[in-house]
């Protein structure tokens, strides 16, 4: 069950890469928004408390019942009497908490695999306790055990399901918008380049200006008078 949890760890170290994907306009200028957005295809994850909860309240019933006095004395009954409390602490007081901060961030591996790990340790332990029942326990008890230990098993089969779906949902976006991006760049690209070259061909299908002659203006030169001056001397 634990074989899917590497692809897993690859799927949503890509997330960031969704966020930056979706921060990015979806349309390229001039072109229609597409009709639906990729995130539409993944669907809604279900909370840890959703599938995991019914499980957890069967368990700490059933170890809150047992009557361990009721064990064949020795180390067997001993080391299950431990082993019980152990349990009954890890639901009461640390399970809720990794419960909590799976439930905010459903699709969040930081949160998801601090529970992931603590269930698979809660369940080994719990396995040893259904172990040493069949060895010293009345048989009632080794029922409700046995059927809590399968509840609880598929509990967590059920939460690796649900993190592989989601992780699978999250691959597929992460494809599907890297393409759009990349198809929107090529667009972009070219729609630049045709800019360019449509401005180019403007340009030389522009008529050049006609040059502008400017008249020169040559002033005459001032002719010499023919007229004689008069004599200004008076008759003696």
């Amino acid at each position: 069950m634990h074989m899917f949890r590497s692809a897993l760890i690859v799927s949503f170290a890509l997330a960031p890469l969704a966020l930056l994907a979706q921060e990015t306009p979806t349309t390229a200028p001039g072109q229609q928004p597409a009709a639906q957005s990729p995130e539409a295809a993944v669907p809604a994850a279900r909370t840890a408390s959703a599938v995991l909860q019914p499980a957890l309240s069967q368990a700490q019933e059933t170890l809150s019942g047992l009557k361990i006095e009721k064990w064949k004395k020795g180390s067997v009954r001993d080391e299950a009497g431990e082993n019980v409390r152990a349990l009954l602490h890890d639901l009461q007081t640390n399970i809720p908490p990794l419960l909590a901060a799976a439930d905010a961030e459903p699709s969040a591996l930081s949160h998801a695999m601090p529970l992931m790990k603590h269930l698979d340790a809660f369940y080994d332990v719990f396995l040893r306790v259904e172990e040493a029942s069949r060895v010293s326990a009345p048989s009632e008890q080794i029922t409700a055990l046995q059927a809590t230990m399968l509840s609880v098993n598929q509990a967590r089969i059920g939460y690796d399901d649900e993190l592989q779906t989601q992780a699978a949902a999250h691959e597929k976006l992460i494809f599907t918008l890297r393409t759009q991006l990349q198809t929107q760049t090529e667009a972009a690209a070219k729609s630049a380049e045709e800019a360019k070259t449509a401005e180019a061909k403007a340009a030389e299908c522009k008529p050049a200006p006609k040059p502008t002659h400017h008249r020169r203006t040559t002033k005459k030169k001032a002719e010499p008078s023919t007229q004689k001056p008069q004599s200004t001397d008076k008759p003696q």
